[in-house]
């Protein structure tokens, strides 16, 4: 196990595809089906940008296929929503030794694994990590233990990449603990549905708590950190106009070091969005438009 601040090679972001499996307790998607379906239609990123849009697919019926979302040149990361139970069928984590066993059944069920007693959606064919969106009250423990579990898989060929998706309020406890271990490449800070936190207290509000998220010495400078929006007012609370974030919000953030982007809810809701913001999300040096990382999302 290799925490993430240390230097250890791996195949690099820019020639890799990486799939992220996000797990969720509130979404009834066939998941199977859906990673498949990802997996075969946007294998052919070579985007080199490290900053760009992420996005949530797999919530509305509506929103098209996946291969529309890999086609439509807006994404550089496409998260897969969601992983509704794993393990035994529990939502939650019970003990570190629960979340051994569910990072066991991760790996050998969707990524690395070799072990014929699971069936892999897949085949033979791996995803490249997991993202975690935790926020029932009551299920925050150990989650630590499974982002060590699930990193103990890293080798030098291959490495299993970690997201996290808390919410923005700097006063939630939900997902500190995993994140102090350290281990996460992407923090996707949802920036909605926090009153007090969000675009409902103005801009102002918004780049304090942005600067306090990027202030968190847990947080180590190799990993990125994105602005999560939704991506319409009928998304979620806090919702930001587009003209906003081109003019006063990405201008001050895209300077951090750990900025990776902006992380938008949902695909649905997304119906132009993206394009308004895209060319301020990287400064307009992000010129090809097909998504490099791919996420499948797992919440509580």
């Amino acid at each position: 196990m290799t925490p993430k601040n240390m230097q250890k090679q791996y195949p690099t972001k820019e020639t890799q595809i990486h799939i992220l499996l996000e797990m969720a307790a509130y979404s009834q998607i066939a998941l199977p089906i859906l990673i498949l379906i990802f997996f075969t239609l946007c294998t052919f990123s070579q985007s080199q940008k490290p900053c760009g849009i992420s996005v949530y697919w797999g919530q509305d019926g509506r929103e098209g296929t996946l291969r529309e979302a890999c086609l439509s040149g807006s994404y550089k990361y496409i998260n897969i929503a969601f992983l509704t139970t794993f393990g035994s069928g529990n939502y939650t984590l019970s003990s570190p030794e629960d979340a051994r066993q569910v990072a066991n059944y991760l790996w050998n069920t969707f990524l690395g694994g070799t072990n014929r007693g699971y069936v892999r959606p897949l085949g033979p064919t791996p995803l490249s990590g997991v993202d975690f969106d935790i926020e029932v009250p009551g299920t925050f423990l150990y989650w630590d233990d499974l982002a060590r579990a699930l990193s103990s898989y890293n080798t030098p060929q291959r490495k299993v990449y970690l997201s996290v998706a808390p919410e923005c309020s700097p006063i939630n406890p939900a997902m500190n603990a995993a994140i102090r271990t350290g281990l996460f490449d992407y923090v996707l800070v949802q920036f909605y549905n926090n009153p007090g936190y969000d675009y409902t207290s103005g801009v102002s509000m918004v780049l304090a708590v942005w600067r306090w998220w990027n202030s968190r010495i847990d947080i180590p400078m190799s990993s990125q950190i994105f602005l999560g929006l939704p991506a319409s007012p009928s998304a979620g609370g806090g919702y930001i106009p587009s003209v906003v974030v081109v003019n006063e919000i990405l201008p001050v953030i895209r300077s951090y070091p750990n900025y990776g982007g902006v992380m938008l809810w949902n695909k649905y809701w997304d119906q132009g969005y993206s394009s308004a913001i895209y060319s301020a999300v990287c400064n307009g040096t992000d010129a090809v438009r097909r998504p490099e990382e791919l996420f499948i999302s797992q919440v509580v």
